[in-house]
């Protein structure tokens, strides 16, 4: 849990580093994050392949697919709105994670688990309102929830291919797959993928290094040993790191409202965190 919350908190970078890659594209970001990360990953994934793996390999490329349809529309919604806004509705994934768990996978989660996610969902609302998440035209709304929705089934799909792969493996697949697709997506949507500015290029290698690699790293290997409900709340991290990176390195000033939100969240993750797992529904 530790892992997954230390990974959560550097992908409070992502946002940033996101807006600062402009004018590069959100295909053509998701596509050089992957490209960036993917031969790092290669060599920490090398020799731990075993045999019998090709179904929890096939949960990796899913994965990988559900997370270049997460990436796409959520770099999207933070060109058509706000920062707040797009993070918001991201951080609705647990919701869905839970549903889908209880609904088709035969989970049963405490009422001290509803409890704290909850708490958590509550906490995330609160800092996006603070933080100046507001109905806008829509557009990037809709995104944001319908990443969220693909942020959920990849949570879901990376946490089934982790019951048989490592971490390095997993997230290799994950990576590869999504390299791929997002040089094709980007190729026939005509995106630039050359041209930038050093700003840019800085923010594309630590997309990379930092987030795809670091951050996702840290991720995958805790999603192997936790519940994927239990990862899916750790996750809910990442918009109170949002907030912290940014007064820090932007000079962001910090209201009180969302010191509340900070410690709705923190307060949710570790209800849930402490929460016994209940037997499952056979």
């Amino acid at each position: 849990m530790a892992a997954l919350v230390l990974g959560a908190s550097l992908l409070g970078f992502a946002a940033m580093l996101v807006r600062w890659a402009a004018p590069a594209g959100p295909l053509a970001v998701g596509f050089y994050r992957m490209a960036i990360a993917l031969p790092l990953v290669a060599w920490m994934a090398r020799g731990t392949g075993r045999p019998g793996t090709g179904k929890a390999r096939a949960w990796a490329l899913v994965a990988g697919v559900c997370f270049v349809l997460d990436l796409w529309m959520w770099h999207s919604a933070l060109h058509l709105t706000s920062a707040a806004n797009a993070t918001l509705l991201v951080t609705m994934a647990p919701v869905w994670v839970a549903a889908v768990s209880v609904l088709w996978l035969g989970a049963r989660l405490r009422p001290r688990f509803w409890t704290g996610m909850l708490l958590a969902v509550a906490g995330a609302l609160v800092l996006g309102l603070a933080k100046g998440a507001r109905w806008g035209t829509g557009l990037g709304e809709l995104l944001g929830a319908l990443a969220s929705l693909a942020y959920g089934a990849f949570t879901l799909a990376l946490g089934r291919a982790r019951r048989d792969l490592s971490a390095p493996e997993a997230l290799f697949w994950v990576i590869l797959c999504s390299t791929a697709l997002f040089a094709l997506l980007g190729w026939r949507q005509g995106e630039t993928f050359s041209g930038y500015p050093a700003r840019a290029w800085w923010a594309l290698l630590a997309l990379g290094v930092v987030v795809q690699v670091g951050a996702w790293w840290l991720i995958t290997w805790g999603l192997g040993h936790v519940p994927t409900n239990l990862g899916a709340m750790g996750l809910m991290v990442q918009p109170v790191a949002t907030i912290v990176f940014g007064w820090i390195l932007l000079a962001e000033p910090l209201r009180p409202l969302q010191g509340l939100g900070t410690l709705l969240v923190l307060a949710g993750v570790a209800l849930c965190a402490f929460t016994p797992p209940a037997p499952e529904i056979r």
